[in-house]
């Protein structure tokens, strides 16, 4: 499974991370990157700061953060990049994924070629 932060998102996701982690002392707290039926494409994006993977997850690491996939979504990210934007305009979070065929104009969601959201793994 290859997912890639670039520095600027490895940097945003560390500080939030270390921010979330003042008064807890987790050796597993990571972030976790998951595709979530949603959006006017039909699958959306989902980053969260989570204290420990799920029993399904890959544990992917890049630098000092730790990032978890679980298995239903890893084929929808494998190759992605998140890139991290700060611009008058907008900032937040970019998703490059080579296995979308469609994006909505925002960019938060997308379609996967004969992949289908509510749960059915592509193949």
């Amino acid at each position: 499974m290859t997912l890639t932060l670039t520095e600027a998102a490895e940097f945003r996701l560390r500080t939030f991370l270390l921010s979330f982690s003042k008064d807890e002392n987790s050796t597993q707290r990571g972030i976790r990157v998951a595709v979530e039926d949603g959006g006017c494409s039909g699958y959306q994006y989902s980053i969260k700061i989570i204290n420990a993977p799920q029993a399904d997850d890959m544990v992917l690491q890049q630098g000092k953060l730790r990032i978890y996939v679980d298995s239903q979504s890893a084929p929808l990210l494998e190759g992605v990049v998140v890139d991290f934007v700060d611009g008058l305009l907008e900032s937040g979070f970019k998703f490059s994924n080579p296995n979308a065929t469609d994006t909505c104009g925002c960019g938060k969601s997308f379609q996967a070629g004969n992949c289908s959201p509510a749960g059915v793994p592509c193949s």
